[in-house]
This record gives C-alpha cells, structure tokens and sequence, in this order.
C-alpha cells in the first residue's frame, strides 16, 4: 500500500473555485485560509487505511466528521469534499 497520506499534506493544492464547493457541499461559510485548515486537519487525522485509490482519484473518509474528500492523485488538488450519508457509515 503506497503512503499516500504524506504526499497529500505535502503537495496538496487548491483551485479557486474549490473554495466555493466546498463551502455550498458542505453547507459552511469559511475563508480559503479556514478551509485549507480544515482539509489539512481531516488529512492529518484521518488513518492511511481510510485512503482509497479509485482510477485517478484518491477518496479519504473520516466517519469521525462525517466527511469524504476527493483528491486528484496525479495533482494532489482537491475536487471536493461531501457529507457521508450516516446509514451507510455504520459498520
């Protein structure tokens, strides 16, 4: 299994209309700086096996916050991030 945490918080990059999505996806109103924050703490707190590897994209859960992100892994740039549906969270 690649360590694909550590390149992530390394590498990670944002486009400008991210911010936007992030924000309407997950009903929230921060700053880019803020949401950065964010990314990076979930990143950061979220255990490897939770990475998933999916054609190009790499989706991280964290059942602890409810939220999956959605990272290029070619560009480690965020796509998005989603709220988890809690009945399908349950193990």
């Amino acid at each position: 299994m690649e360590n694909y945490k550590k390149d992530i918080l390394d590498k990670i990059c944002y486009t400008e209309l991210v911010y936007g999505r992030i924000n309407n996806k997950l009903n929230i109103e921060l700053s880019n700086n803020k949401i950065e924050e964010m990314i990076f703490a979930i990143i950061n707190e979220t255990e490897e096996t939770e990475f998933q590897k999916t054609g190009k994209n790499i989706y991280i859960t964290n059942n602890k916050r409810n939220i999956r992100l959605t990272i290029n892994s070619y560009t480690n740039r965020i796509i998005t991030a989603d709220k988890l549906n809690r009945k399908t969270t349950n193990r």
